[in-house]
């Protein structure tokens, strides 16, 4: 089975968020992105850039490359 890196972050964005206790709408204050955009990566409708993903990867504390894990 091929998996794409956006099926990678999708799933990893909203585990690291759901484990700091984040709401999308609380992620997306703190990233100072829409709360659209942050659900359309979790539902796989948009892939972030490489900028974009450490942000978000930095308000949750983690580094980016964690996001694309297997």
């Amino acid at each position: 089975m091929i998996h794409k890196a956006q099926d990678y972050i999708r799933h990893n964005l909203k585990k690291y968020r759901l484990e700091k206790k984040l709401t999308q709408e609380k992620l997306s204050e703190l990233c100072d992105i829409s709360c659209d955009y942050i659900s359309e990566i979790e539902r796989g409708k948009r892939c972030p850039s490489m900028k974009r993903l450490d942000m978000i990867a930095e308000v949750l504390g983690i580094d980016s490359y964690m996001l694309l894990k297997p």
